[in-house]
């Protein structure tokens, strides 16, 4: 896992490691919240209906594109390392509704920062995309490729959600967070990782009318239709995690009991609990912000990373568990070790534009944008 550079200093071999340390963090939250009585208002479910099985309460609906909450979110990152954009030579978006594929989002991001010199790329493997990114910068760092980086993880799922379908329309929700990362010589940041993917039953959860298959098709964007077969993911989803969590702590000599925080994927509250408890994590060691965001796909970790440390909930030289899964069906569990700093050494100013519509009033004008569903049916493959 890590770089073994060899120096002489004529008494032997000195063997140093290069990390890549966490040193700044940012979030980005659409101001529009989408409350249970909101879908209330247009499906047939209730507000005790979304908790019980979920522990949602609220979403947030964007208004705008989710490369621009990721550039937010990337400012606030660097702001909070005390870094500009000159220091960035390398940004990884990693999201499953990028604003294009091509050219890929993370060249808008540094394209509205100015960052020049950083090299771009996507990341996508759904819900775990920010994790699979982390990997990616944080292994380049190590290899000596870059010296710093940013991770943005970022979704705005609002314009491709089956309105119609409750049984996802009330699970997800748009925002970003970003982290930045610079090479350092103590062991903080990612110490380890283990990845997977159940590609045997990715089709459990898809979402048609997404993406290059529908080319040529009359198919508008956004027109999606949602196939999500939720006791299956749970099943799958809980085994992955808990078997990834476990791998990832055997290899590094460390038990559940070493572990100081876990901040997992947040895509139902049930999920994170059956984790919690297959991988025998006290309650209190979880750090939970489902009922206010719900489900944000690649952007859940990363906000629920961010927002540990400014509850106070990180601390310096904690090990942190992050264990994720999404489409596909992927899965992981990520080791990090915590540095010194845990209070930004700057704050951003940049803020959104200002939005005039409530959640209600976007989502129904995405609703009314959309064609029937037996057309939408008609076109799936």
């Amino acid at each position: 896992m890590m770089l073994l550079q060899c120096q002489s200093n004529g008494l032997g071999v000195q063997h140093n490691m290069t990390y890549a340390a966490i040193t700044g963090w940012g979030k980005c939250l659409p101001p529009a919240a989408l409350t249970n009585a909101d879908l209330a208002t247009f499906l047939d479910t209730d507000d005790e209906w979304i908790k019980t099985r979920t522990g949602m309460q609220e979403r947030r609906i964007s208004h705008v594109s989710v490369s621009d909450l990721g550039y937010i979110a990337a400012l606030r990152a660097l702001a909070a390392a005390g870094k500009t954009v000159d220091d960035v030579e390398l940004i990884v978006f990693g999201s499953c509704t990028p604003d294009q594929i091509c050219p890929n989002v993370a060249s808008r991001v540094q394209e509205l920062l100015g960052a020049g010199r950083a090299a771009c790329m996507d990341v996508n493997t759904a819900c775990t995309s920010f994790l699979y990114g982390l990997t990616t910068a944080s292994s380049m760092l190590r290899t000596g490729a870059v010296k710093s980086a940013i991770v943005i993880g970022a979704e705005v799922i609002s314009p491709i959600m089956d309105w119609d379908n409750r049984n996802v329309a009330v699970l997800f929700g748009d925002g970003a967070a970003a982290v930045y990362l610079e090479a350092s010589d103590h062991k903080e940041g990612l110490l380890d990782q283990q990845l997977g993917c159940y590609g045997e039953v990715r089709d459990i959860l898809t979402v048609h009318g997404w993406g290059m298959k529908y080319a040529n098709q009359e198919m508008q964007m956004g027109n999606s239709y949602w196939q999500f077969e939720g006791q299956e993911i749970f099943k799958r989803a809980v085994v992955g995690m808990v078997s990834a969590s476990n791998s990832v702590l055997e290899r590094n000599q460390l038990s559940s009991r070493d572990v100081d925080l876990v901040v997992p994927h947040q895509a139902n509250l049930r999920i994170i609990d059956a984790v919690a408890k297959r991988a025998d994590i006290e309650p209190e060691k979880v750090f939970v912000n489902v009922h206010r965001y719900g489900n944000m796909s690649a952007a859940t970790v990363a906000v629920a990373l961010v927002e540990s440390i400014e509850e106070g909930r990180v601390n310096p030289g904690d090990h942190i568990l992050l264990p994720a899964f999404g489409g596909g069906l992927s899965w992981c569990a990520h080791l990090i070790k915590w540095g010194e700093r845990i209070q930004p050494i700057g704050q951003s100013g940049a803020e959104l534009p200002a939005c005039n519509k409530t959640a209600l009033e976007l989502v129904d004008e995405l609703r009314a944008s959309k064609a029937p569903r037996t057309a939408l049916q008609g076109l799936m493959i």
